[in-house]
């Protein structure tokens, strides 16, 4: 990644640092590599194939983190156990999977993400909504977020085998709807075939209801969804939505952003409970991860950047002691500045500062002398004779 893109990543990275932080969001950070077991213990030994694994000189099996929820709440179990609940934990930092590369997917990857730990309420599940919505409004994304609960399927399917349950949800999660459908007509369940569909089609909660009866999260899932409504979130109720059902414990959410063909989900996240399996008590938590390549994809050429202007210091030979010092008064004031390093004449530093400068600090003999600075406007061409002081006045009300 060259620097015009680093800019604009790293302006994103900050919109949404400073967002999550206005919620109460501290950032952690974990290892790059963490012990296999870790994510086998969640997922089974069937995920190995698509994470970087390798065995280190003392003989431990090692991967590289395939994404962040799993070492954060490590993290908790083993440092955060005695903090004051909830934790509101936030992280930006790069994964490792082993697949085939595509738009926005790659093999290393960047995911920004909270966790919050040790609350279990609709207030906990909506909060973690708005924050999804509100970093991805501060990064300037068009989405669309859409809400589940793990319950609605959970109860249609609530007769079925285990392995069925896994296999038709499986389905979902690849948002194959039609395979679920046949599958569950193959295996003599056509009774469950059109309430499935039903289900699926349903995009409001009374229609959810109909489906699949009263349940007993029906009043807490209703709470979540007046809450948001109260705040003016934006949504679609989906109750297709499957993600890694043996992980999330309740209500689910994805964000699908414009612009990235059928690879469009750019946010998922859900409540779910995974201390227990790291040798912690069982401890309820909610959060999301966002895919931080799929973000910068999706905006495109839409990014705004704070103007800061380019500044090139030119000096004749005998002012080059005070064109340094100019320079460094320059950036003592947070301007982006630079000065010839390769030995240039006057003229030659003028063209090549006529490349790249958006203002130009001319010091020469007459400069030195007066304790002036000659600011030259590269794009108008009009120039002045100021103090350093006014100079810098001049550049940073740019």
């Amino acid at each position: 990644m060259l620097p015009d893109e680093m800019e604009q990543r790293r302006e994103i990275e900050a919109r949404m640092r400073a967002k999550a932080r206005t919620w109460g969001y501290r950032e952690v950070t974990t290892p790059t590599f963490e012990e296999l077991e870790l994510f086998t213990i969640r997922s089974g030994e069937g995920i190995i194939d698509e994470m970087y694994v390798f065995e280190d000189k003392g003989g431990r099996s090692l991967a590289l983190r395939p994404e962040l929820t799993a070492p954060v709440l490590r993290t908790f179990v083993n440092e955060g156990r005695s903090l004051t609940k909830p934790i509101k934990w936030c992280y930006f930092a790069d994964c490792y999977r082993y697949e085939r590369p595509q738009k926005g997917r790659y093999r290393q990857f960047w995911q920004f993400g909270i966790e919050l730990i040790g609350a279990d309420s609709a207030m906990a599940d909506a909060e973690v909504m708005m924050v999804a919505d509100e970093l991805l409004r501060a990064a300037g994304v068009t989405f669309v977020m859409k809400i589940g609960h793990l319950s609605f399927m959970r109860t249609l399917l609530k007769d079925l085998p285990a392995e069925d349950q896994k296999k038709v949800r499986s389905f979902l999660d690849k948002r194959d709807t039609d395979a679920a459908s046949v599958f569950l007509s193959e295996t003599g369940r056509e009774n469950l075939a059109a309430p499935l569909q039903q289900l699926i089609s349903a995009r409001t909660l009374d229609e959810v209801f109909a489906v699949i009866g009263e349940i007993p999260e029906a009043d807490r899932i209703r709470e979540t969804f007046r809450i948001l409504d109260s705040q003016g979130i934006q949504y679609e109720i989906n109750p297709a939505i499957a993600r890694g059902l043996d992980y999330y414990t309740g209500v689910v959410f994805e964000c699908f952003a414009e612009g990235l063909g059928a690879e469009n989900q750019i946010l998922g996240g859900g409540a779910y409970r995974l201390a227990h399996l790291f040798g912690g008590e069982d401890t309820p938590s909610v959060g999301f991860a966002i895919g931080f390549d799929r973000v910068m994809v999706a905006l495109g050429e839409k990014i705004w950047m704070p103007f800061q202007p380019q500044v090139t210091v030119v000096f004749t030979p005998e002012a080059r002691d005070r064109a340094v010092a100019v320079s460094r008064e320059l950036r003592g004031r947070g301007i982006i500045c630079s000065i010839d390093l390769m030995g240039r004449g006057f003229s030659a530093q003028m063209k090549n500062a006529g490349k790249s400068a958006d203002y130009v600090v001319i010091i020469g003999e007459e400069e030195v002398r007066s304790g002036m600075a000659t600011l030259k406007n590269m794009k108008g061409g009009e120039q002045q004779t100021l103090s350093l002081d006014d100079v810098i006045t001049s550049l940073t009300a740019q």
